[in-house]
């Protein structure tokens, strides 16, 4: 059995590096970081070129219909450079509206979503932790009143997938909500507090084992996201050992550090397979993908804030300055190891799962 990506997955990514290596170099994520715009519209717009937001979408509707894998190695590469792009929300917003939306909806929204006209969100969290179907308190219907934060790029979005504890709720812009900006750790991709107050809604028919689908993707691209982040943090790592010197050596030389190097190896790289076996578990293993997902989501997540702070520490003094990377894939790591949850809620999610 091969493992490994086919050749479409690998000259897809071929593709698409090159763009990142050029757009998306050190300098434009700290301009970006430390500025104003909410994301990167040049390397969007290149990205939309290239057909990222529709990958899942069916290609009756314009899309590439592709899988979750397809979907999941594109976000490990964006996780890699910290791009600072709206991928993340409306790649599962998306989604959402092609695996819990009416037929009107699908044909009203997936098109545009595919061609990159319009930009979706998602809404999941509520505060104190309440992140999962179960946990959301905002009723729904024709008109929806309660308060999502943590939204990804609300104030740019043109449609926000609200969770409620009635299923899943199509918002658009202009509908009568209320943003207002969090100045989150991670600014690669911001984030709002989003005020919903009778505003106006269309109910998603989707239904919970629906929703169960689109949080277990979730969870997988979060994952994703956090395996690409930390290889990137290995190799900036490994790279400055060999080039920084110490009492007249590289300090790569030195035990002490060639261990925590080999360390950081040994954590990072058996990971891929977590999150690789939880996208082909989502598309083609069903009766395994929640576990999957879970496992994923939390052991990606934390040895994507632990490959962080060694990368930092690896780095001295230069470590901990605001011009260095590191802090940027730290914050992107805080990022993914809050979002949907720590990842002890899915390490119980996942024991549950198995009949613990």
């Amino acid at each position: 059995m091969n493992f490994l990506l086919s050749d479409d997955q690998q000259a897809f990514l071929d593709a698409i590096r090159p763009v990142l290596n050029d757009r998306c170099d050190s300098q434009q994520v700290h301009k970006i970081f430390d500025g104003d715009d909410p994301y990167d519209t040049a390397l969007w717009s290149h990205l939309v070129a290239m057909g990222i937001p529709a990958i899942m979408i069916d290609k009756a509707h314009g899309g590439l219909g592709l899988q979750l894998l397809d979907l999941a190695i594109i976000a490990e590469l964006l996780g890699e450079f910290a791009a600072p792009v709206p991928f993340f929300g409306n790649a599962i917003g998306a989604l959402a509206i092609q695996l819990a939306g009416s037929a009107e909806q699908r044909a009203n929204w997936l098109p545009l979503l595919a061609t990159g006209e319009r930009l979706a969100t998602i809404a999941f969290g509520e505060g104190k932790g309440r992140w999962l179907p179960g946990e959301w308190e905002v009723p729904g219907g024709n008109s929806i009143s309660g308060t999502k934060v943590l939204v990804p790029n609300a104030a740019e979005a043109d449609l926000i997938i609200v969770g409620t504890r009635d299923g899943l709720a199509l918002v658009e812009r202009g509908a009568g909500y209320k943003t207002a900006r969090t100045d989150s750790a991670d600014r690669t991709r911001r984030l709002d507090i989003v005020t919903f107050d009778g505003t106006a809604s269309e109910m998603m028919p989707g239904d919970g084992a629906t929703i169960d689908r689109l949080i277990d993707a979730t969870a997988t691209l979060l994952a994703a996201d956090a395996f690409g982040g930390a290889t990137r943090c290995l190799e900036r790592t490994v790279d400055y050992a060999k080039v920084r010197e110490q009492y007249g050596q590289p300090i790569g030389a030195f035990q002490g550090l060639k261990h925590q190097l080999a360390n950081m190896a040994l954590e990072i790289e058996p990971s891929r397979g977590l999150y690789w076996f939880a996208a082909h578990a989502w598309d083609d293993l069903p009766d395994k993908a929640r576990h999957a997902a879970a496992q994923a989501k939390a052991h990606c997540t934390d040895v994507y804030l632990q490959a962080t702070r060694d990368m930092v520490e690896a780095h001295g003094g230069i470590g901990f300055t605001w011009e260095h990377d590191a802090h940027i894939y730290m914050k992107r790591a805080m990022f993914d190891w809050t979002w949907l949850g720590q990842p002890s809620l899915h390490r119980l999610r996942a024991a549950d799962l198995a009949g613990w």
